[in-house]
């Protein structure tokens, strides 16, 4: 049965689209569940009742009426306890109980067995992890001990068997498990007569019970460390190009404004001299503003925009103030808004240093993206016209 299984869900799992991940390791807290069951059980002895016979006659042992062997039969619980170490590993604590009422001629059997069960789902194992997989097919072998309380004996037990499981919910699962138990000859003591069976005792087990995940029952998948890597160095090589780019700008700035100082200078000492003005600056003057502010963020811009209002006032120039904002922050409406209160504001401070305003332009340029970085365009600027 597991090796025709085995191929069938390799097949599956060939044909199954979804594309398998490795998973990472949970913690010790994380991937426990709890079962609870109701089981059938039918009881063989090896070497008197043959497993070809059927497991639903209930005659108890010595008590058909050819005289013949019967298969005592019961219904029991079960509960367990487990754990998932990976999505296709886990173990298992198991309780049986059992109150074989009669099974045994006029003899009452009551017996709890105890087993720890390694549990291979052959659904993750060959066909990848799936958290939403309805049908899970999990083979199971174990080991364990169990207390006869009737006759007072112990037993070392061997397990095995297939469990299935079906999902109801995010964390709730049906269950419906086919198992085998071998238990010591000894176990049940004497038969009536003080006979023992001269074979090992034997019980097949039908169970429907339900599974519960405790805690976090599903696995996260393995971060791909080349990926994060290459992407962690793009993010860098990004960076590092936006100041390189930031570098080149502030050295660009700073040239343009040593230009300004250099022919507001110039223009000056040509007016005190009684010569006349031709062209006064070449390039406008810049005043910056902070993000989504009309308020002159570092009056120290001003001192260029004196100069030059003094010289436009001895010439009668006419000034051009346009005014700007970035395009990357806010909407074009807002920032066409922005972009003309940042020049009133420019013109606030010109009309304050004696300029006409009558002879003051002014132009709301809305949001622009042409200085790098971005920041750089939240200014206004002034130029001679």
């Amino acid at each position: 049965m597991l090796a025709v299984a085995s191929l069938s869900l390799n097949a599956m799992a060939q044909e199954d689209p979804t594309e398998k991940y490795s998973v990472s390791t949970n913690s010790f807290w994380s991937n426990w569940f709890i079962q609870g069951n109701v089981n059938w059980n039918s009881f063989y002895y090896g070497g008197v009742n043959k497993f070809g016979s059927t497991p639903f006659n209930k005659f108890p042992l010595g008590s058909k009426p050819d005289g013949s062997e019967g298969h005592p039969t019961s219904l029991g619980f079960s509960v367990a306890i487990g754990k998932w170490f990976t999505p296709g590993l886990g173990l298992r604590t198991k309780a049986n109980a059992l109150w074989l009422s009669k099974a045994f001629d006029s003899k009452s059997d009551k017996y709890v067995a105890l087993n720890e069960q390694a549990l291979f789902n052959l659904h993750n194992l060959l066909g990848g992890y799936d958290e939403d997989r309805f049908w899970n097919f999990i083979p199971y072998a174990g080991a364990g001990v169990a207390r006869n309380f009737d006759a007072k004996a112990n037993s070392f037990v061997l397990s095995a068997g297939i469990l299935n499981t079906f999902k109801v919910g995010k964390k709730l699962f049906l269950n419906l498990d086919l198992g085998y138990y071998s238990y010591d000859k000894a176990f049940v003591g004497g038969l009536d007569g003080g006979i023992r069976p001269a074979a090992r005792f034997n019980q097949l087990s039908l169970e429907v019970g339900v599974t519960y995940n405790l805690g976090k029952g599903t696995w996260n998948k393995t971060p791909d460390v080349d990926a994060i890597k290459a992407l962690s160095q793009g993010q860098i090589d990004a960076l590092n190009a936006q100041l390189t780019d930031a570098q080149s700008e502030n050295a660009r700035l700073k040239d343009l404004l040593a230009n300004q100082q250099k022919e507001v200078a110039q223009t000056t000492a040509m007016v005190a001299a009684g010569k006349t003005v031709t062209k006064v600056v070449a390039a406008p003057v810049s005043v910056f503003f902070n993000i989504n502010k009309a308020k002159i963020a570092s009056k120290k811009d001003l001192q260029n925009v004196s100069e030059l209002a003094k010289v436009a006032k001895e010439n009668n120039s006419k000034i051009v103030v346009t005014g700007y904002a970035d395009s990357k922050t806010g909407s074009a409406e807002y920032n066409q808004k922005l972009s003309e209160k940042r020049a009133n504001t420019v013109v606030a401070e010109l009309v304050k240093m004696g300029v006409d305003r009558n002879n003051i332009e002014v132009v709301a340029a809305g949001g622009v993206k042409t200085l790098s970085p971005i920041s750089y365009n939240r200014r206004a600027t002034v130029e001679i016209k």
